[in-house]
């Protein structure tokens, strides 16, 4: 099924209802709280939100046919997943939301290193993903990007 899929409308169209409706609300939060110089793609079976080329050039070292990507959503088997790059890479960004998760849940995060998972589509916390959708700018997530990949 993935094969057929080539587009964010393709993605959307193939979930179920009721996790559309909750995809759709997380594309919403996120297209309004992200720096507008991001631009959603379907990249890596999911929703991403990536460095356009005429703003960085190289796109992604590893794969560098792709555009950069800062922020991606995809419905997993058993979980919504936000993956942002911010909190994997700006160690006051991670902290910051750890600090705050509290506030708006009664459970443990479910964090990775850059993955965020809720298994409860009822209780996402759309205030804080939107409001960790503002704590990195385009340029700081270039700069970040390229300080951690020319030390290697």
């Amino acid at each position: 099924m993935t094969d057929k899929i080539q587009s964010v409308a393709d993605y959307l169209k193939q979930l179920p209802a009721e996790r559309q409706s909750v995809i759709q609300e997380l594309r919403r939060v996120i297209q309004a709280n992200l720096p507008q110089e991001f631009e959603e793609r379907y990249q890596y079976q999911m929703i991403s939100y990536v460095v356009p080329r005429d703003l960085y050039p190289p796109g992604y070292h590893c794969q560098p046919e792709d555009e950069l990507s800062f922020l991606s959503l995809a419905s997993q088997k058993q979980h919504i997943a936000i993956y942002h790059n911010g909190i994997y890479m700006f160690d006051q960004v991670r902290e910051w939301f750890l600090t705050e998760y509290p506030k708006y849940m009664t459970t443990k995060p479910d964090i990775g290193k850059s993955c965020i998972r809720f298994r409860n589509m009822k209780t996402i916390p759309y205030e804080l993903i939107g409001q960790l959708c503002q704590k990195v700018t385009l340029q700081e997530f270039i700069d970040q990007y390229e300080a951690r990949n020319t030390n290697k």
